[in-house]
């Protein structure tokens, strides 16, 4: 009988374990994941920031204004053979 209950109590003290280190399991779990969540929230706004960085009209403005580009007439392109 005494065997019985010492299996008994060491079955309740293992699950009770068990039961505790899957919470703390879970719980890095959801911190993983919301740092994941924030890694693709911050890749998305970079993308859409790189996007308006390499926009062809801002490249132009900046070409025009900062650097004194033009595009040239058509009297002024010439082709070249090779």
């Amino acid at each position: 009988m005494l065997l019985l209950f010492v299996a008994v109590l060491v079955s309740a003290v293992a699950v009770s374990y068990s039961a505790h280190w899957n919470r703390q399991l879970l719980n890095t779990l959801y911190g993983e994941l919301s740092v994941r969540d924030k890694a693709q929230a911050e890749w998305g706004r970079l993308i859409l920031e790189q996007s308006t960085w390499t926009a062809h009209s801002r490249i132009e403005t900046l070409a025009s204004e900062q650097l004194k580009m033009h595009i040239p007439g058509a009297a002024d392109v010439r082709m070249v053979t090779p």
